[in-house]
Formats: structure tokens, C-alpha cells, sequence
């Protein structure tokens, strides 16, 4: 595949991106490549186009398997596997918030719950078991929102972003 100046851009520019968010550079690259690429690719293909080890695109592969945003296919009279990637760009986003949900912020709620249940019974400081409190109960309500939302039909969610800021008018003015 011959990378045009933008499709370089758009694939560095996703690579930075990933790093930021936690993911690395490669994974993140190989990614952009899938998302833009026009036909499924073979991990050769990818090597050769991103100019990385073997190695390195097949850990990648599995890594972007594992969050589910590839998927491989086979192809009739071909032993390889064939990557694309997540195209509808809203499942996408669904994809990765619920990655996310599932290995950052459900842990941390657990986690959270037993350290309230802990703090309890070991004498920390009412302020301190105040503060904890109080983080779990936002961070859950935030998670119980979005299991909320996201059972809604995606005609909704796109009604919802389709309003945007237009929303905060109907709403009470103030801090």
C-alpha cells in the first residue's frame, strides 16, 4: 500500500495520539492503517508498509484484538490472515469506551468499594473516609449513567450528540 502525505499524517498523528492515551505507538499506528485502509491487509503487508519488525505487528495485532477494534478474516486459497479494522466510527468509540470501562474504571469502583468496607472498621479518619465516600459515589454514578445510556438505541445516542451544547439551554443557568 502507498501511503499518500495525509494517510503518513493521519497514521503518525494516531500514533502520537496513542501514546497519550496509553496505547503504544505502534499498536496505535497499526491501527490507523486498518481504520483507513480500503481492503482488509495481511500482517506482511503491514510490515511492510509501516517498515516495523514482524514481531512487533503481530503483538500489536493481538493487543488490538484483545480490545476488539480488529478483527481477522481468511480468504479463500490464502493461509494468512486478513486484519480490518473497526469501520463505523461510532461503534468504534463504543468500542473503546467500553475497553476502557471494563479494564479502568470498573476495577478502580471495586477497588474503591473495598477500601470503603476497609476504612470502616481500621480507623481512618472520618474526613479521610468522607473523601472516599464521595469519590465513589461520583465515579458510580457516572458508570450507572453510562450503563443507563448505553442500552438506549443508537438513534437516541445520536439525537443526544446531534443536540450538543444546544441541551445547555434548556438547562438551569448557575454554579
Amino acid at each position: 500500500m502507498n501511503l499518500t502525505p495525509a494517510m503518513q499524517n493521519f497514521i503518525l498523528h494516531w500514533g502520537e495520539m496513542g501514546s497519550r492515551w496509553g496505547v503504544n505507538r505502534s499498536v496505535a499506528q497499526i491501527h490507523a492503517l486498518l481504520h483507513i485502509a480500503p481492503d482488509p491487509m495481511t500482517a506482511e503487508e503491514i510490515c511492510e508498509t509501516l517498515d516495523l519488525a514482524r514481531s512487533n505487528v503481530s503483538n500489536g495485532l493481538k493487543e488490538l484484538q484483545a480490545w476488539k477494534l480488529v478483527k481477522s478474516s481468511r480468504q479463500l486459497g490464502d493461509r494468512r490472515d486478513h486484519f480490518t479494522s473497526v469501520r463505523d466510527m461510532f461503534d468504534l468509540v463504543d468500542t473503546v469506551i467500553q475497553g476502557r470501562r471494563e479494564r479502568e474504571f470498573a476495577p478502580t469502583l471495586a477497588a474503591l468499594k473495598e477500601v470503603e468496607r476497609e476504612a470502616a472498621v481500621d480507623g481512618t479518619p472520618e474526613v479521610v473516609k468522607s473523601r472516599m465516600t464521595e469519590t465513589l459515589r461520583v465515579m458510580q454514578m457516572f458508570d450507572d449513567w453510562y450503563a443507563d445510556f448505553s442500552r438506549l438505541p443508537r438513534s437516541v445516542h445520536l439525537a443526544v450528540l446531534k443536540l450538543g451544547s444546544k441541551l445547555t439551554r434548556f438547562l438551569p443557568k448557575g454554579s
